[in-house]
């Protein structure tokens, strides 16, 4: 297994095609307590530029992406419509007692998926601990949010390091979620 960044678009082709398996409208109520899900699926066209801007950490067997960890600069939030929200939320947010919006050293975590017969294999390790490797030299550290009914990603992120720093509840959908971070 390989760990390494994103570097041609035949890897983000690949990751789209995880994405799309693991999508939350994609999956059976028990698949998505047992395995997680995901929630958003990006455009092709900003993933590629994303990756331009800042590749994202891939997990590799041979040449297949068996999981990855996307890096989303928070330049690119007008273009996941979906998270703007969520970026809104994070400016009225502070970490390590200093408002996130006055900090310049941080980036979304945007996703985070393992293909299915890659799980519980250290992964999901293996991509946060490349993600500090490649980031910590651009990045203090990292913010993503994760819908607290997905208990599984939830136990990763707390097992890697993430702290929770903000909970709350979707008003349109009743939504529980928590916005986590990671330092580097």
């Amino acid at each position: 297994m390989q760990f390494t960044t994103v570097s041609n678009p035949g890897e983000v082709r690949q990751i789209l095609a995880l994405q799309v398996q693991n999508l939350a409208a994609a999956l059976t109520p028990d698949l998505m307590r047992e395995q997680g899900f995901l929630t958003v699926r990006h455009d092709p066209d900003v993933l590629q530029r994303m990756n331009l801007a800042a590749p994202s950490v891939i997990a590799k067997e041979g040449e297949q992406v068996v999981g990855y960890a996307l890096v989303m600069p928070r330049a690119f939030a007008p273009d996941v419509p979906i998270l703007q929200p969520m970026f809104d939320m994070l400016e009225q947010l502070s970490w390590r007692g200093q408002p996130l919006r006055e900090q310049s050293r941080w980036f979304v975590m945007g996703q985070v998926c393992i293909a299915a017969d890659y799980r519980g294999r250290g992964v999901f390790d293996g991509l946060y601990e490349a993600m500090r490797s490649v980031c910590r030299e651009r990045y203090d550290f990292t913010v993503t949010e994760v819908a607290e009914r997905n208990t599984r990603s939830m136990r990763a992120h707390e097992r890697v390091g993430f702290k929770t720093m903000h909970s709350y509840t979707e008003a349109l959908t009743g939504e529980a979620w928590r916005v986590i971070a990671l330092d580097f």
